[in-house]
């Protein structure tokens, strides 16, 4: 059964170790993005014991690279569309151990060293709807503040937001280390071997 939760970071290990692979959530509070040269950014300096500019720790990292304006001398989202969370695979095992996230977003889904990462410590991968970019543009209520802009550029620096409702949020890998993505693709070959031997 599929349950819909609203959720506030920063999230508690509870919060997110209750959510099960096809749950929604819709969220509110802080998030921050991070594409690939955010996650190396921030991994270095951790790796070097250096503090970060602002507290990771339970909150959510969406992989999107937004775009932004200048109205009135304040940023704003205009839109907001998740990017292809495999290119961050093979850091975000690393990334979700370090920073203490509770919630990675994105699309197109991620493989088993982030579900292992989301059971061992307590994290889920949620995808949010690709090409409805307004539509997360439209829960993002103010940018808080941006981080490395002149160093990675608007796409790459790290955005942070306060949201409310930010969502549909689906999870795709839980706490568990359970897989949608995965399941569906068994489940397809399976049906497909089902076919094929009454051909």
């Amino acid at each position: 059964m599929t349950n819909v939760y609203r959720l506030r970071t920063p999230l508690s290990e509870e919060d997110v170790r209750k959510l099960r692979v096809g749950d929604i959530v819709y969220l509110s509070g802080l998030i921050f993005t991070a594409r690939d040269a955010a996650h190396r950014k921030i991994l270095e300096l951790l790796n070097r014991n250096e503090k970060l500019p602002f507290e990771p720790r339970g909150l959510a990292v969406y992989h999107v690279g937004p775009v932004v304006r200048k109205r009135n001398g304040e940023w704003e989202v205009v839109a907001a569309g998740p990017t292809t969370s495999t290119r961050m695979e093979p850091v975000e095992h690393e990334f979700i151990a370090k920073t203490g996230v509770r919630m990675v977003i994105g699309k197109g889904g991620m493989g088993p060293r982030t579900a292992e990462a989301c059971r061992r410590y307590g994290a889920v991968y949620a995808v949010f709807t690709g090409g409805a970019a307004v539509l997360a543009a439209q829960a993002i209520k103010r940018v808080v503040d941006v981080y490395w802009l002149e160093e990675l550029g608007i796409p790459e620096a790290v955005w942070l937001f306060e949201v409310e409702d930010f969502g549909p949020l689906t999870v795709v890998i839980d706490a568990t280390g359970k897989n949608l993505y995965d399941e569906v693709m068994e489940n397809a070959r399976k049906r497909m071997e089902e076919i094929l031997s009454r051909i």
